[in-house]
């Protein structure tokens, strides 16, 4: 019963990356997709060779080689996930996540220049992503320039707050269901989000006083 569940999920789930492909020159076909579905099943047990050994033929289907290079760096194979990640990146330029995986391998293979030229096209094209944003303060932290990684970094922190409106969000939502204990989860982790005092940590502080006294 709980693999049927995890399978229906992860079919959910590639239902979503495939309708993402719109930019792409050809959509996957049926095969590409059942042998993704299987990858991701063994990926996400940990499962790399196995991985890397049901994806060895796949060659157009950007999702699937991207998880074909995570399973490639996480084995350690670092020159077999470049070059994956950069024949995912050839088929879809737009692929943010290739991009940032090719950015962390060149990272481990001592090549920061390359890691941080990629960062900044990161940035350039999504501003507001926390991700990217963290991973180039770790580039520039580690190349000396501690300024300009505390700039990003509290770029990062600004960001996060839009973080903490979606758990805020949530929290007011499990309150309504009753789910008190969900709720105050939710606006725990949402306070300690909030880099600074703004009026979304007063929204978080009332509904937390609201539900303690009503429970």
């Amino acid at each position: 019963m709980k693999f049927r569940f995890n399978l229906k999920l992860m079919r959910v789930f590639i239902c979503v990356v495939v309708f993402s492909m719109t930019f792409c020159t050809q959509k996957p076909d049926e095969k590409a997709v059942r042998v993704y579905v299987r990858a991701s099943e063994a990926y996400a047990q940990g499962k790399f060779a196995e991985t890397i050994e049901i994806l060895h033929g796949e060659k157009k289907f950007p999702p699937a080689l991207l998880l074909r290079a995570k399973a490639e760096f996480f084995s350690g194979d670092l020159e077999n996930a470049e070059k994956t990640c950069r024949r995912a990146i050839k088929l879809r330029p737009s692929f943010f996540e290739s991009k940032l995986y090719l950015a962390r391998i060149l990272r481990e293979k001592d090549d920061l220049s390359g890691a941080l030229q990629l960062a900044e096209s990161l940035i350039s094209d999504n501003p507001q992503d926390i991700r990217a944003l963290r991973f180039a303060a770790d580039i520039a932290f580690e190349t000396g320039k501690h300024d300009e990684a505390a700039a990003l970094l509290d770029k990062a922190a600004e960001f996060s707050a839009e973080s903490a409106l979606v758990l805020l969000d949530r929290a007011r939502l499990r309150w309504a269901a009753g789910k008190g204990d969900g709720a105050l989860e939710d606006l725990s982790r949402a306070r300690a989000m909030l880099p600074w005092d703004t009026p979304l940590l007063r929204s978080i502080l009332n509904l937390e006083k609201t539900i303690k006294e009503l429970m």
